[in-house]
């Protein structure tokens, strides 16, 4: 492909412009019928004089410069008609997994599968915070309280705040299938709040998927815990209608020799922000990172921000973010992400790649990756590129008899071929694949 470079910038930014005001922020709150008591209260009451302090962000701010947050600062969303026949997303379908269904934000115990599991131990968030104290109470809040230096995020605090229901998964061995968390939509205005909490014992592995739709708007969140030589691997692909409104957030703590792996895959909706914040705490541990979008003006205004805060604290770790976009008729894509090495964190291996195929001169790419070094012994990179379909490549497939519509998909299959190469499982990779394809081949004529 013929790329061209993306402006770059290897400084920490300051964050600027005033917060949105108090009274919109309380109209915000008061929507929200916020929950009280329960093992959560403290931090939720820690979360809500945060909140109060941060306000809501506004157009100025330096981590919203490229995203309007006007639709998410907005008491409500506009209602987005429900499709006359709901189902669960064809992704996974076919998979042995342990089903759990949510609807509008909460549980449906009857539509889910029994919620036993080897090595596993998994409440609602909406029944175990009707207790005092629970194992949760440690990190609920506390992932997100943590990942708000240097930079405010008032979205995180305000679903700490308000999250209702969410899953409580505290993995202690290897459970021998994946955990599906599947959304449905029933009403047509759902200002959706989930908040997720995963605590992975030393040694305890899961696998975590996450399908479907998502409310009118929603505000979700994932706080993962990972101790001593932990894995999580974790796949998001939810469906969006045209007109979706998403925040989305994974705040993870990583110890000594444990692994992270998180791949989301988004396609449609009219304004996405996901925001991923990790912390590398032990030595010898990984973080990896990354993302597949596709998006077509033509379905409706398509706006879709990745930013991205990985910090090194131990010795020998590795990180690696990559995200690629595939934008045509006029869909804009974003990506903010940074790599901030510690002192002391020598060793470190970090990789940054973030890259836009623009399929017409319409569509736009904006890219800030930073590059915070406190550490001498390291290999640290990132780049940022954004190009149109290799000419030269079309033509060989065109010359070799495939129309050129055909042609375009297998070019785009193999430009996002990085981005799912992160997707540890081979079925699963297949799988969103197959997605991919379907998407582009509906796509293709438009």
């Amino acid at each position: 492909m013929s790329d061209t470079a993306v402006q770059t910038k290897e400084v920490t930014p300051q964050v600027s412009g005033a917060p949105v005001a108090a009274d919109a922020l309380q109209t915000r709150l008061d929507a929200m019928h916020l929950p009280a008591g329960g093992f959560t209260s403290a931090a939720r009451a820690d979360a809500l004089t945060r909140l109060r302090d941060m306000g809501l962000p506004g157009p100025r701010d330096e981590y919203w410069r490229f995203t309007n947050p006007r639709d998410f600062n907005a008491p409500a969303p506009a209602p987005i008609s429900v499709p006359e026949k709901m189902q669960d997303s064809p992704l996974f379908q076919d998979l042995d997994r342990l089903k759990l269904i949510f609807v509008d934000g909460e549980f449906d115990a009857v539509a889910s599968d029994s919620l036993g599991l080897e090595g596993i131990q998994i409440e609602t968030l909406a029944q175990a915070d009707e207790v005092a104290d629970h194992w949760a109470k440690g990190i609920y809040g506390s992932l997100e309280a943590a990942g708000q230096k240097p930079v405010n995020r008032p979205f995180a605090a305000l679903n700490t705040v308000s999250a209702r229901d969410g899953m409580l998964i505290r993995v202690t061995g290897k459970p021998s299938k994946p955990v599906h968390i599947v959304h449905r939509r029933a009403s047509e205005d759902a200002d959706v709040t989930w908040h997720h909490v995963i605590r992975a014992e030393e040694g305890a592995e899961l696998t975590l998927l996450e399908t479907g739709m998502v409310g009118a708007r929603s505000n979700g969140m994932i706080e993962a815990d990972l101790a001593r030589g932990a894995k999580l691997n974790y796949i998001g692909a939810r469906q969006a209608v045209h007109q979706k409104l998403e925040l989305s957030h994974i705040f993870a703590r990583v110890e000594s020799e444990a692994q992270l792996k998180a791949f989301v895959l988004s396609v449609n909706g009219t304004l996405m922000r996901h925001e991923t914040v990790v912390d590398i705490v032990g030595d010898d541990a990984l973080a990896h990172v990354a993302g597949a979008v596709l998006g077509d003006g033509n379905d409706g205004p398509f706006h879709h921000d990745d930013t991205i805060f990985i910090t090194h604290g131990g010795l020998r770790c590795e990180s690696r973010q990559v995200y690629k976009k595939v934008l045509k008729n006029g869909a804009e894509g974003v990506f903010q992400g940074k790599i901030l090495v510690k002192p002391g964190a020598q060793k470190t291996d970090g990789y940054q790649i973030s890259q836009a195929l623009l399929l017409d001169e319409r569509s736009q790419f904006l890219a800030k990756p930073e590059l915070e070094i406190y550490a001498d012994d390291v290999v640290c990179s990132h780049g940022s590129t954004t190009g149109a379909i290799d000419e030269t490549a079309l033509f060989y497939l065109r010359s070799r008899g495939v129309p050129k519509e055909r042609a375009i998909v297998f070019l785009v299959l193999s430009f996002l071929a990085d981005a799912l190469e992160e997707i540890e499982d081979e079925d699963l990779r297949g799988q969103i694949s197959d997605r991919l394809e379907a998407w582009l081949t509906r796509h293709e004529n438009q």
